[in-house]
């Protein structure tokens, strides 16, 4: 049996490398954080209200997280089985609908935040 307890560091090393997997790896992480970091600039642009940026910050943490929750589905559906099952399409198909979710949710409050900024 192993003695060795992990610290938090180690989890903390295991996070930073699993962030840094996700971003070299997965495309539409990348296309998050671009948006992300587009939606930062507007907001610093537009001077937004402190309520404003926490809600687009909320929005761009829901949506980094959903991406990372929606990878982990596939990489654990990957692992179990290779070949085409109805119950791993089940799984990969919903992790892709909560993404599309999340995705229509941030377009939505993007438009309800920055619309009126533009036509002022």
């Amino acid at each position: 049996m192993d003695d060795h307890k992990r610290t938090h560091k180690d989890s903390f090393k295991d996070a930073i490398s699993g962030l840094i997997w996700v971003f070299k790896t997965q495309p539409n992480f990348r296309i998050h954080i671009i948006l992300s970091i587009l939606a930062m600039i507007f907001g610093w642009y537009f001077a937004l209200s402190s309520t404003e940026m926490a809600i687009i910050l909320f929005t761009i943490i829901l949506g980094l997280t959903g991406e990372l929750l929606n990878t982990s589905i596939e990489a654990m559906t990957d692992l179990i089985t290779t070949e085409y099952r109805k119950e791993a399409k089940i799984a990969k198909d919903v992790g892709a609908g909560m993404m599309l979710v999340i995705a229509m949710g941030a377009f939505i409050v993007a438009v309800c935040i920055f619309v009126p900024y533009l036509f002022i």
